[in-house]
């Protein structure tokens, strides 16, 4: 079988995640479990481990919300009921109904809510409700876990001669203790309790005048407790009822332990059931915590989607300090399977890996992640990290020999299936040789059809990403201005070291940086100040981007406020017009009325009217369509609800009208007519010339230097001929 390599685990701090997710289990049988979850590599099991946890958390957002589970461990129990003629203990029947119960009441809600939880019901499959062991356990013992006197005849009976026996202990102790404190044998405090047992407080000097069991004395010795002889008796009569009672309380648990015993395959399952809830439990209260989602998982597609992705335990310590935590953005598929990181150091690259690397984890363990919903994530049957030093002393390795040894087995285990992370990639050795060597083992993985993310900041890997086709370089973004980063992925371009710039922010001289500069390749310098530009125009574009983003989304707004309007109005515009179409009809109909009412009124003939109203009245009864009072109602509500609002936008326009007649009517100024002469310009110019021919309302105009054919609308007078005479 399959597994996640414990180095895997290590890298990735996974065990911290289990320790906050175990924090939220309520039983310590589910702590226990959740410490020793191990991601898991079978997708089928995954899957549905990932869908269980996905209905238990929207759970907590509805009215349907999952009963309370809390149950007590039994599983030590199952061992006794295994061995022939063992008795269970009076608190391990109680924590068998409690549990039966408990697993009835998930049983009844998961049965009747199996709709919205269907993975979670499949868990009840091999169980059933038990109606016989709580019945059974109430019988034998009550609410305060005492076995009933009712439990049987005998044990009924004996508890019946032991009340009346411990009557008659307390009457003839009272009557001694009366007795011998009238003779004033009896110290002040009168009596004691020794050994359960009610005993005389005795001067020492007269012991021997008061018979009894002396049951002890005093420190100073000045007192003697006696247990009066009467009473003495009658206690040993009691004790033998207690040893007998003992006895058939024995048998009456045996008997009880006997009915359980064909029970233990289903209380196994019980607990089992129980227990894997608990589990689920803790993973939906941690997903609720770290606002964990289940994302799209599609292995034919296999796409890594993540969209505002968080590291979860980077995001429960900010919060806890209430800082920000940075999230990030990743795409990764078939054609795109590598990603080769760079950029300056303590910009976020290795929390990017690792990022990727504990949420895989989480999602193969059947957790929720914190990404957002429309993201899509892949499952995976290995996932392999080398990041940090992993320097080993005890096998006396350098950094550089450990990795190396470690590319070994990442070169052993990779196929198309597998997940790999690699911090630092090449680094420990000769950066020539060093880069080399990554190279070919990077085109090794690539061969291979695997997954990976890479940090890096050898040129030779960069430039690797560029010529292959499945592989794509991203760089964690920096602030060329203050040279702070950004904590965001950029993908499509390789991302600048800033040495030199990093060198000289932290206070290195400038002469010394300049001498450094000089000594490596100037192609290099091109290289990397290149990479730095792009980078600079990159972030200006992204800025142009979201500017032309928040626009597009102020436009289409707009648009559906637009929309919405003319729906509004296209609504409002058929009511009216379904209005009037109504109104003319009533004008057609009281006009037929009227010329019924003028012939009635000229010949007085009622007959002839009757038949014409009856006629005229089936007519428009043959268009109506039957109709329930509430429709008819509600119609003639809406038909006045109608008339308001146009009797309003009727005053509204007759209002407006009113006001535009109002106001004083502005002079139109005539425009003078032109005669030939006339001097006159453009309306937008400023030279003046005179008309010298009229013909079809163009005039000929001179201005000296030239003549111009212009339209007579075009020109301005300046200065009549007419006036002038």
């Amino acid at each position: 079988m399959v597994t996640i390599p414990d180095k895997t685990i290590e890298d990735l701090e996974y065990s911290e995640v289990l320790r906050q997710c175990a924090d939220f289990a309520i039983t310590s049988m589910g702590k226990k479990v959740i410490f020793g979850l191990k991601p898991q590599t079978n997708n089928a099991v995954v899957l549905n481990n990932l869908q269980m946890t996905s209905e238990y958390c929207a759970s907590f957002d509805n009215e349907n919300r999952i009963p309370n589970h809390g149950f007590e461990d039994i599983s030590s129990y199952f061992t006794l009921l295994k061995i022939e003629n063992s008795v269970l203990e009076l608190e391990a029947f109680r924590n068998l109904a409690q549990n039966t119960e408990i697993t009835n009441t998930l049983i009844r809600f998961l049965g009747k809510f199996k709709t919205y939880y269907p993975t979670l019901y499949s868990l009840t499959e091999s169980l059933y409700e038990e109606k016989e062991i709580k019945p059974r356990v109430d019988r034998v013992i009550d609410r305060f876990g005492k076995v009933r006197s009712d439990a049987s005849d005998k044990l009924y009976n004996i508890r019946k001669q032991m009340q009346q026996l411990k009557g008659k202990i307390s009457s003839s102790f009272n009557k001694a203790l009366s007795q011998f404190s009238n003779a004033d044998y009896l110290d002040d405090i009168r009596e004691s309790v020794i050994e359960n047992r009610r005993v005389l407080a005795v001067k020492a000097m007269y012991r021997r005048k008061v018979k009894g069991a002396i049951m002890g004395s005093s420190k100073t010795g000045s007192i003697v407790f006696i247990e009066p002889e009467a009473t003495n008796a009658q206690t040993r009569e009691l004790q033998n009822l207690e040893f007998e009672e003992g006895e058939e309380i024995k048998k009456i648990l045996s008997q009880l332990t006997d009915f359980f015993r064909p029970y233990l395959p289903y209380l196994e399952l019980q607990h089992v059931f129980l227990l894997e809830l608990d589990i689920i439990h803790a993973k939906s209260s941690y997903a609720k915590e770290i606002d964990g989602i289940l994302p799209v998982i599609n292995q034919e597609d296999r796409q890594i989607v993540y969209k505002k992705a968080y590291h979860p335990l980077l995001l429960q310590a900010n919060k806890l300090e209430n800082k920000v935590t940075h999230p990030q953005d990743l795409d990764m598929d078939p054609e795109n399977r590598i990603i080769v990181i760079s950029g300056p150091n303590a910009g976020g690259k290795s929390i990017t890996l690792k990022t990727v690397g504990l949420l895989q984890l989480m999602l193969q363990s059947g957790m929720l992640i914190p990404v957002h919903e429309r993201s899509k994530a892949v499952l995976f049957s290995q996932v392999l990290t080398d990041i940090g030093d992993n320097q080993s002393i005890e096998n006396h390795l350098s950094t550089y020999s450990y990795r190396l040894k470690n590319m070994k087995y990442f070169l052993r285990k990779c196929n198309a299936n597998t997940l790999f992370l690699i911090d630092e990639f090449g680094t420990g050795s000769d950066p020539e040789l060093g880069g080399a060597l990554a190279e070919v083992m990077l085109e090794n993985f690539y061969e291979r059809n695997a997954f990976g993310l890479i940090t890096t900041h050898y040129s030779n890997l960069k430039a690797l990403a560029n010529e292959l086709p499945a592989m794509v370089n991203a760089n964690m973004q920096f602030d060329n201005k203050t040279l702070e980063p950004i904590f965001k992925l950029v993908m499509g371009e390789a991302g600048s070291s800033f040495t030199f710039e990093v060198a000289q922010k932290n206070g290195l001289p400038f002469s010394l940086i300049n001498r450094a500069k000089k000594k490596i390749e100037r192609g290099k310098v091109r290289f990397d100040a290149t990479i730095a530009k792009l980078q600079k125009e990159r972030s200006a574009m992204m800025k142009t981007g979201q500017s032309l983003k928040e626009k597009e989304s102020k436009a289409k707004t707009e648009s559906d406020k637009m929309e919405n309007i003319n729906a509004k109005l296209k609504a409002k515009l058929t009511s009216y017009q379904e209005l009037f179409d109504h109104n003319q009809r009533m004008i057609v109909l009281g006009n037929k009325f009227n010329e019924l009412s003028e012939r009635y009124f000229i010949n007085n003939k009622k007959r002839p009217l009757v038949a014409e109203v009856l006629r005229l009245v089936e007519t428009e009864n043959a268009k109506r369509n039957r109709k329930t009072a509430a429709v008819a109602k509600k119609e003639r509500e809406q038909k006045k609800k109608l008339n308001e609002e146009v009797e309003k936008d009727l005053a509204k326009v007759l209002q407006e009208n009113k006001r535009q007649k109002k106001q004083p009517m502005v002079a139109i100024k005539s425009k003078p007519k032109l005669y030939v002469g006339d001097q006159v310009r453009l309306f937008d110019g400023r030279s003046i010339g005179s008309i010298d021919s009229i013909e079809k309302q163009k005039a000929i105009v001179n201005y000296g230097a030239f003549t111009t054919q212009v339209s007579l609308d075009l020109l301005e007078l300046v200065k009549s001929v007419k006036k002038v005479k």
